[in-house]
């Protein structure tokens, strides 16, 4: 992959939303490999967080890069008519949770499991642990993707996974983000919680129920 990650980074925190799409659609092998795409949308992005913590750009410039890098997302599941309404497919909701903001991986694993024949549901960030709840039984979703970035959100992670896995109707919990990739956040799961600390487990995960149970 040759695309320029420096110059993407530019032109999310520029708030080029044309040239950023341009750099994924000038790349045969992108368009083809979400993987791929995923790959270097993460890269970017971490770039423009390393950024924010030395203070090198403000709250209003990362703020602009994430919105240009969702407008390149959204740009691409559509060109690669990726769709939640999967009908015959299981069915996954995703959700930061409450206080949670930061979104984009999240969304990166919704569209993943479109790729994989799933319904999905993406509600983005800082949704309320009783409006999940009423979603997972009224809709009847088999797995529910939780993203949690701060460490002072986990106690309220562990709330969630509790509440969840205690439905009489238990969905899997997929537990991910930036914390899942750099602690050890068993201590706030239960043995049936499924940490995935990058898309590549995620991705692994999908073609493991792909093969195994016959849902997708």
């Amino acid at each position: 992959m040759t695309i320029d990650i420096q110059q993407l980074t530019n032109d999310f925190l520029e708030g080029d939303q044309d040239r950023a799409w341009d750099r994924i659609a000038e790349h045969k092998i992108l368009m083809e490999d979400s993987h791929l795409t995923y790959e270097a949308l993460t890269k970017a992005m971490q770039r423009v967080g390393k950024l924010w913590e030395e203070n090198e750009i403000s709250v209003a410039d990362e703020h602009l890069a994430t919105t240009t890098c969702d407008y390149v997302l959204s740009r691409y599941a559509y060109t690669r008519k990726l769709t939640s309404k999967n009908t015959t497919g299981p069915r996954a909701l995703f959700l930061c949770i409450e206080q949670e903001q930061h979104y984009l991986g999240l969304k990166m694993i919704s569209l993943l499991f479109q790729e994989y024949g799933w319904q999905t549901k993406l509600f983005g960030a800082n949704l309320p642990l009783e409006h999940v709840i009423d979603t997972v039984e009224e809709w009847d979703a088999s797995v529910v993707g939780i993203s949690v970035s701060i460490m002072s959100h986990v106690e309220r992670l562990n709330h969630y996974v509790t509440e969840l896995e205690g439905l009489e109707k238990t969905p899997e919990v997929i537990v991910g983000g930036r914390l899942a990739a750099q602690y050890d956040l068993s201590k706030y799961c239960s043995r049936e919680t499924i940490v995935v600390p990058n898309l590549d487990q995620v991705r692994l995960w999908l073609e493991d129920r792909k093969g195994g149970d016959g849902h997708v």
